[in-house]
């Protein structure tokens, strides 16, 4: 589990390393934020990049240190370039060797809404269910036969 402030440490000499104010990059910031299921963010308007604090503390320093390569290859891509071909040439410039998305585990222990399918399958959820929904892994589109049963943790 990485430690927060290692992060913020390996985060700041990124953004001296990559994103120096000499080269043309401007001021650039680092900060964690609450996000439970992204782990991280690029804000082109507040040139800031964040980290999701909760998952900074689940994943190993190796996957932290990907997310921190993922956000400055968009930072110094621009906010036009995506996920596209720019983004992934900078990307691998800088030493970013995973994917286009954050594809590992949530915070699911911090979702106050659970539920549960028939079949005893676990969904969660961060906001309060607002209308009926069907589990997904037991069946395409919705099914009143699969329908998820919702509580407050």
């Amino acid at each position: 589990m990485a430690e927060l402030a290692r992060v913020r440490i390996w985060a700041e000499a990124l953004i001296r390393m990559h994103l120096d104010p000499a080269f043309g990059a401007g001021t650039w910031s680092f900060g964690f934020d609450h996000a439970k299921r992204r782990a991280g963010l690029c804000n082109y308007t507040d040139r800031r990049i964040t980290v999701s604090r909760h998952l900074a503390q689940k994943f190993e320093d190796d996957e932290i240190h990907q997310i921190l390569l993922h956000e400055v290859a968009h930072a110094l891509a621009g906010p036009d370039a995506g996920h596209g071909p720019r983004w992934r040439r900078v990307a691998a410039e800088i030493g970013y060797i995973g994917g286009r998305t954050h594809d590992g585990e949530i915070a699911h222990e911090l979702a106050p809404w659970l539920g549960a399918c028939p079949a005893g399958h676990e969904h969660v959820r961060f906001r309060k269910p607002t209308r009926e929904s069907s589990c997904a892994k037991c069946t395409r589109g919705f099914s009143r036969e699969h329908l998820i049963v919702w509580r407050r943790r």
